[in-house]
């Protein structure tokens, strides 16, 4: 088990004075198997009333306003959190039971049905048609379709648009995490895999030592349903481990976007971020 201190600050420089903003965050990390939240919190510049709710797909979010002139809003999430190496030991259900069990959920269901983001190409749909066939379950399709996917894709920041859907991705052959697993849940949903994109951070170090930081990153990953949900990161091709740390999920980057809102007063805005890392025990 580790623990972990994550402080994610991000945030807007404005071309001018806006006049006020409202904005969503969805960058605190939650309680879940595996995973104990210890403290979290977000600070604001200017500081702003906030207000706290669970999303639909169980995130929490923190929404705030600033009814000031600012040229500037910066928001500061601060977490410590212990997290669990995951039992990764394939599932031994076969494509009939998983077809029986993504119908006794909604969110399995749901997680079905591809989006405007995941939408697969008919070369990618091919693909994963023919991984899902040689492999022995529906879990160990999961896996090799993440793998393959990962495999092909090369990593390239400033390669896609943060509106890049998959088709384009998978196209190119490049992009960021976000593209890739938009890309894997694509593949995933076509063979009739429930897949959800799960956002969160990373320590990008597996042997680092105590109390160093280091710097991180804003990352994300893949569940897929086989009776249970299993994490996989197809960019850095492992299991979602002891060095991932859980803040939400949903059908694509849409639902769990980090920062979200809108500002008026201005014609543009440059954002900015930066993650920072300590592993405390």
């Amino acid at each position: 088990m580790k623990r972990l201190r994550v402080t994610h600050t991000t945030g807007f420089r404005y071309q001018g004075e806006a006049s006020a903003s409202y904005n969503e965050a969805r960058m605190l990390p939650a309680s879940r198997e595996g995973q104990w939240v210890l403290s979290a919190h977000i600070d604001t510049r200017p500081n702003a009333p906030q207000h706290s709710y669970t999303d639909y797909w169980g995130t929490r979010v923190t929404a705030f306003e600033v009814l000031s002139p600012h040229r500037e809003l910066v928001l500061s999430a601060s977490s410590l959190i212990e997290v669990a190496e995951q039992a990764h030991d394939h599932c031994p259900t076969s494509w009939d039971e998983l077809a029986q069990l993504s119908r006794r959920t909604v969110e399995s269901v749901e997680q079905l049905r591809q989006s405007a983001r995941t939408e697969p190409p008919r070369d990618l749909m091919k693909l994963a048609a023919q991984v899902a066939e040689a492999s022995g379950s529906p879990c160990a399709a999961a896996e090799a379709i993440c793998a393959r996917i990962g495999g092909e894709m090369e990593y390239v920041p400033g390669a896609t648009r943060v509106d890049s859907t998959a088709a384009e991705a998978w196209s190119a052959r490049r992009g960021v995490c976000q593209d890739i697993v938009h890309v894997a849940l694509g593949a995933l949903r076509s063979v009739g895999i429930p897949a959800r994109y799960v956002s969160g951070y990373l320590h990008p170090k597996p042997d680092a030592p105590l109390h160093e930081t280091v710097v991180g990153e804003s990352h994300a990953w893949v569940e897929w349903f086989c009776g249970t949900w299993r994490g996989w990161d197809p960019t850095n091709l492992i299991p979602a481990g002891d060095r991932h740390v859980y803040v939400g999920h949903g059908r694509d980057y849409d639902d769990i976007a980090p920062i979200r809102g809108v500002y008026a007063g201005v014609a543009a805005a440059e954002t900015f971020v930066k993650v920072e890392i300590t592993r405390e025990a």
